[in-house]
């Protein structure tokens, strides 16, 4: 069973009324993202999928000045990143609103978006309808959120997200019809002995060449971090 909380160095992220728990890769995707949105002009921020708050709650503590919206559909999780954001150090930037993100107004446009969707589309769902939204995308599909991003961002604005490996080509695919580019791209495995399981992509509108992709792994050969995991989470994670 999943800990009812999470201890992190600057807040605390409880998640038992939540289906999407604390994981490894979504900390790793909100490090990495944090660590990009620091050299950008970014004000206003939309988390779409928020769950227990976590990405919202990592990239607050990286830029104090960033207000952030935090968008999810379903009672349990809006409660529960609400309480843990007004638990935190940053309750004063976030705003957690309950909400089906494809009938969100389209003002006002957000300088960065970013989300950790959905992973299973058309895939076989969980009896429990609260794990069914979180964990598959029945109720919303890759393009509907690439759309929606689409039409919430600012002209200089970026889009982040977080996908399984497999899905990748679909994710670029999507991404070039609707005129995205990659500025920064990663494939992530859980060791150098494992294949790759999750790519994260961050997109901006327009149609030059796809940044190319790095690969970065969690763990490293000797049943520690990777030096680069390390780095990206060292303000966040306890024991680093």
């Amino acid at each position: 069973m999943s800990n009812s909380w999470f201890q992190f160095k600057q807040f605390t992220i409880h998640q038992d009324k939540c289906a999407m728990k604390v994981t490894t890769d979504a900390c790793l995707f909100g490090a990495w993202v944090a660590a990009h949105v620091k050299k950008l002009p970014t004000k206003l921020l939309y988390d779409l999928g928020t769950g227990t708050g976590l990405l919202s709650m990592m990239l607050a503590q990286a830029r104090s000045d960033m207000r952030i919206v935090a968008v999810d559909i379903e009672e349990a999780a809006v409660l529960q990143a609400r309480n843990n954001a007004a638990a935190s150090p940053f309750a004063h930037q976030i705003e957690v609103l309950q909400q089906d993100i494809r009938w969100m107004p389209a003002e006002p446009k957000a300088d960065f978006i970013i989300s950790n969707p959905p992973f299973h589309e058309l895939q076989l769902s969980s009896i429990f309808d609260a794990k069914n939204i979180a964990h598959h995308s029945d109720a919303l599909l890759l393009e509907e959120l690439f759309l929606k991003a689409k039409s919430l961002l600012a002209a200089n604005g970026q889009f982040a997200v977080l996908l399984p490996f497999y899905r990748k080509q679909a994710m670029l695919t999507l991404a070039a019809e609707l005129h995205f580019t990659v500025v920064h791209g990663c494939d992530v495995r859980q060791t150098p002995k494992h294949d790759l399981f999750r790519t994260m992509a961050i997109f901006a509108h327009g149609t030059a060449p796809h940044a190319t992709f790095s690969n970065m792994s969690i763990g490293g050969e000797q049943e520690q971090y990777d030096p680069v995991f390390v780095q990206l989470l060292k303000d966040y994670y306890l024991k680093l």
